[in-house]
């Protein structure tokens, strides 16, 4: 399901379209992304973009992948 985000969700940032979203992680988790952002001297932000970034690219190249019949 797409929902539509309001105007104050959207921004725009260096001329790309950004969404705020609110999320939910478990305790530890939590605590694990915040000590790679210390240690990165990095927003807890930046850590979830840059995790969900190299999870997607990694979702695509598994795709397109099996499009070819490799594994």
């Amino acid at each position: 399901m797409r929902v539509k985000p309001s105007q104050t969700e959207v921004r725009n940032a260096q001329s790309k379209t950004v969404v705020r979203a609110s999320i939910t992680f478990p305790l530890d988790l939590y605590e694990a992304l915040e000590k790679i952002a210390l240690r990165k001297k990095v927003s807890l932000a930046w850590v979830v973009r840059d995790a969900s970034e190299k999870y997607v690219a990694g979702e695509n190249t598994e795709a397109a992948s099996q499009r070819l019949g490799r594994r």
